[in-house]
């Protein structure tokens, strides 16, 4: 079942070579963008047509700059000029540009960018990323691979770009995990689904025979674990993205759901029901030893671990409604996080370790929010008929949820964590329960 998208995961053909980055000049500050409220204005940015040599082919070097553009653009930070606009407009990326004619246009910052063509069949893309005003190259990066990565190397260039201007990991060279659905609104079709963090190269990973739900990355980004239905039981799974592999968590009694992977990848904490109690359960995938987390006579459901994994948020009514609780790894020292009005659902730890993201429901509304792990500052980024099941970017700093319609249609969104760039992810049918991977060139990635 390895396909061509799951190809993407291995990355084993890209490598990338360190070029020096250059410090602006003492009388100029360096380009920086600070992110401080959700109104800013994005910063004008130029992205140059990338340059063809060697015999390359053009449509590979104009499907990097496409995707570099848009990338950047979606972060809601940046604006890419219009090419038109360019008076130079395939400035060579061995010297430094005119900087003049790029101060006309107002752009702050420059891309230039060239794909030839190695004797060995490898691509090479190279990417060099100038401050117009302090005129001083500020990145540039080389890359080989092979050409069916090129949309691969765009979103790495994009990343390198973000990481330099705002002092943040970037998050384009990353994937999304979730359900696609189809069918009418009583009998869905859902299956497994994968695909780039901004909709392409979607491809189904299960055949819908089996409902499935709640799909979560491990840390490596190599494995999913998931709630299926197969042969009527309820049951959690894991999914192996390097050889389609599906394997079912043993050693439960009841119906086991709500599935989420330590941060070491060495366990994974889920909901057991049974005998009419829902609880929270470890299952330490070495050994396959199990530990009953909670023992309260209330519903104890989707766990979330600390990035440090010393601490664990969940969802329980145990008070009269559904709250946000934090315990201990062990189990033990638990406490209500969730003090607002209105119910909370479905925590989930921000990669930064400083918040969590939660469903909440208010006044026949459903919307994503996110608040201090202490419990303060909560804030609500969306609100519609039924917004739910937040996951993080892996730099912390925009959200992807599902949206559904009172029809019955679901859709990906993000919202960026001020709360603004709400934007739908392009999805080829409707989809739900959206989760994003880990950075691909972290461990585990070649």
């Amino acid at each position: 079942m390895l396909t061509h998208a799951l190809r993407f995961i291995r990355a084993a053909m890209i490598s990338a070579a360190a070029v020096a980055i250059v410090s602006a000049a003492a009388a100029q500050e360096p380009l920086r963008i600070v992110v401080t409220q959700g109104n800013m204005e994005p910063l004008p940015i130029a992205i140059t047509d990338f340059g063809v040599a060697g015999g390359s082919d053009s449509s590979v070097a104009g499907e990097i700059t496409t995707v570099v553009r848009a990338d950047l653009n979606r972060s809601g930070l940046f604006r890419s000029l219009d090419p038109m606009s360019f008076i130079t407009r395939s400035p060579d990326i061995s010297a430094p540009p005119k900087f003049a004619d790029w101060r006309v246009i107002a752009a702050k910052a420059l891309v230039t960018g060239r794909v030839s063509l190695e004797s060995d069949g490898r691509l090479k893309v190279e990417f060099r990323l100038w401050d117009i005003f302090a005129e001083q190259q500020m990145v540039g990066l080389q890359f080989f691979t092979t050409p069916e990565n090129a949309r691969r190397v765009g979103h790495m260039i994009a990343d390198a770009i973000y990481e330099r201007l705002t002092g943040e990991k970037g998050y384009f060279d990353t994937r999304v995990v979730y359900v696609a659905e189809s069918g009418p609104k009583t009998r869905k079709v859902k299956r497994l689904a994968i695909m780039d963090q901004d909709g392409a190269n979607a491809q189904f990973l299960t055949d819908g025979r089996d409902l499935v739900l709640t799909p979560r990355f491990s840390p490596t980004a190599q494995a999913i674990s998931f709630m299926s239905y197969e042969g009527q039981k309820p049951r959690v799974y894991i999914f192996d993205l390097e050889t389609g592999r599906e394997e079912v968590l043993q050693g439960f009694n009841g119906m086991t759901f709500s599935p989420r992977f330590s941060p070491d990848g060495n366990s994974i904490v889920l909901s057991m029901a049974r005998d009419g109690n829902t609880d929270i359960y470890l299952i330490d995938l070495r050994t396959r030893a199990t530990r009953r987390l909670t023992t309260d006579p209330s519903i104890d459901t989707s766990p979330s671990f600390s990035p440090d994994g010393t601490q664990i948020a969940f969802e329980s009514d145990r008070g009269g409604s559904q709250q946000v609780y934090l315990m201990d790894a062990s189990g033990s020292n638990v406490r209500r996080i969730s003090f607002g009005e209105g119910r909370y659902a479905t925590p989930v730890w921000s990669p930064r370790g400083d918040q969590i993201a939660f469903t909440k429901m208010l006044k026949g509304t459903f919307g994503i929010g996110v608040m201090r792990t202490d419990g303060s500052g909560e804030r609500r980024l969306t609100e519609s008929f039924l917004d739910e099941g937040p996951t993080w970017a892996p730099n912390g700093r925009v959200i992807m949820f599902a949206r559904s319609t009172p029809g019955g249609g679901s859709s990906i969104y993000s919202v960026d964590l001020t709360g603004a760039n709400l934007q739908r992810v392009k999805t080829p049918g409707e989809a739900s329960d959206p989760a994003w991977s880990p950075d691909l060139d972290g461990p585990g990635i070649n």
